[in-house]
């Protein structure tokens, strides 16, 4: 049973687009776990608009993943970023990084109870119309919201940033409702080329709609300015791209205005 709880922090802020933007810090529940997100919204923006889940790297649910909720409340939606650890749990190093994200992979109703908890949430907030869903993700987060296409959950659509192309389930013909679009750094390590051909081979198999973009010289983490500072800390093959960031956010604006249409 999810239950929503009280809102803990409003912000309001003005955009040079005189769009008046809402971000609220906010909690909800999965079973027992307490999970903490952000919301963000355009006041000015009458009636009922998609919702878009917006799933974190493996970093844990960060300002980044409130950046990018905040650019899409800009666009005309009401964007969830939404917290898959638990209590708003983040790290700094990839080592708790890889075990925080593991527990989720490896544990693949747990991964859905929590993202439907956000996605029921979100569906609940009296600007989103809730016939009309998205879920974005980055690296560990795009591999979540594919294995949410892969298990038929009721998604327009479904991109992947720089994400995990397998792991989980496999997907089933005809059972794909999603929309997907596959952002991928063609130079990313973590993501070869075997791998790449499994999931388009996949993807066919089960009659999904998809598009899956190989971005040539990018690496993992393109779309994350801070990948640069992580990767050099860490000596991890990570880097930002902007050209790649720039182009993969645009694919998906495609995507979005040919699944939902104009917004704004």
């Amino acid at each position: 049973m999810f239950r929503a709880i009280p809102i803990v922090v409003l912000i309001l802020f003005s955009l040079p687009s005189q769009a008046t933007l809402v971000g609220e810090e906010v909690s909800y529940q999965a079973g027992d776990t307490l999970l903490k997100g952000y919301i963000a919204y355009d006041t000015d923006m009458e009636g009922r608009r998609p919702g878009i889940l917006v799933v974190h790297e493996w970093w844990g649910h960060n300002d980044y993943a409130r950046t990018r909720a905040e650019r899409l409340a800009t666009l005309g939606y009401t964007a969830l970023a939404v917290d898959m650890y638990g209590d708003g749990k983040t790290t700094d190093h990839p080592d708790d990084a890889g075990k925080f994200a593991g527990a989720i992979r490896q544990n693949l109703p747990l991964m859905r109870a929590r993202f439907e908890a956000a996605r029921e949430f979100l569906n609940r907030h009296p600007t989103v119309d809730p016939q009309s869903n998205a879920a974005i993700g980055y690296c560990f987060g795009g591999g979540v919201v594919l294995e949410m296409a892969r298990q038929g959950l009721d998604l327009d659509a479904v991109v992947s940033f720089h994400g995990s192309l397998g792991g989980g389930s496999s997907a089933e013909a005809g059972k794909v409702k999603a929309r997907i679009l596959v952002a991928n750094g063609a130079d990313d390590p973590f993501v070869s080329a075997e791998q790449i051909a499994a999931f388009k081979a996949e993807m066919s198999a089960a009659g999904a709609d998809y598009i899956f973009i190989n971005y040539p010289g990018a690496r993992h983490s393109f779309t994350n300015p801070a990948a640069d500072q992580f990767g050099e800390r860490f000596g991890l093959p990570l880097a930002y791209d902007a050209a790649a960031d720039a182009d993969s956010w645009q694919a998906m604006l495609e995507l979005f205005h040919a699944t939902f249409g104009q917004t704004e």
